[in-house]
C-alpha cells in the first residue's frame, strides 16, 4: 500500500468518528447481545440493545477494531436509536453494496459511511467495517424472536 493510499483510506474524516463513538459500553439489562468478530484482522464489536415497538430503544456497543470500524459503529451509533429492522438491514445492506460494487454511499442521516468508499479497493477490510451493523442486526433479530 502506498502512503498516498493509507493516507486517503485513513482520511482526517475516518478518524475524527473514531474518536466520537456514540453508546460505548455496556446495557445494564439488555433485550439481546451479539458480537462479532472479523476473521482477518481480529476486530469485534458486542452490541447490547432493547426494542419498543420494533425500533431500538436503547443502544450500546463494545467496539475493539481498526480505524475502518469504528468509523463504521460511530455512525451506526449516532444513528441506531429509533431504528427498525428494516432500515437497519437496508442500511447495512447499502454500505456493503457502496464496498463490494462501487454503489453510492447511504445517504439522510447515514451519509457519513461515506468516509468509508476510499476501502472499496481493500476487500479485506470490508468485514470490519461491517461488524457493528452485522451484531445489531443479529442483535435485533434475538429481541424480535
Amino acid at each position: 500500500m502506498a502512503d498516498s493510499d493509507l493516507m486517503q483510506l485513513y482520511s482526517r474524516r475516518i478518524l475524527a468518528l473514531t474518536s466520537a463513538i456514540p453508546h460505548q459500553g455496556r446495557l445494564a439489562d439488555p433485550q439481546a447481545s451479539a458480537m462479532r468478530r472479523s476473521p482477518h484482522c481480529g476486530s469485534s464489536v458486542l452490541v447490547d440493545l432493547a426494542l419498543r415497538d420494533g425500533r431500538i430503544s436503547d443502544f450500546a456497543q463494545e467496539v475493539r477494531a481498526c480505524a475502518l470500524g469504528q468509523a463504521s459503529a460511530a455512525v451506526l451509533g449516532q444513528t441506531a436509536l429509533g431504528l427498525d429492522r428494516a432500515t437497519l438491514s437496508a442500511t447495512r445492506d447499502a454500505l456493503k453494496s457502496m464496498l463490494t460494487q462501487d454503489t453510492p454511499p447511504p445517504d439522510g442521516p447515514f451519509a457519513d459511511l461515506e468516509a468509508l468508499t476510499p476501502a472499496r479497493a481493500y476487500p479485506n477490510r470490508h468485514a470490519s467495517i461491517l461488524l457493528a451493523w452485522d451484531a445489531a442486526l443479529e442483535a435485533m433479530d434475538q429481541a424480535l424472536a
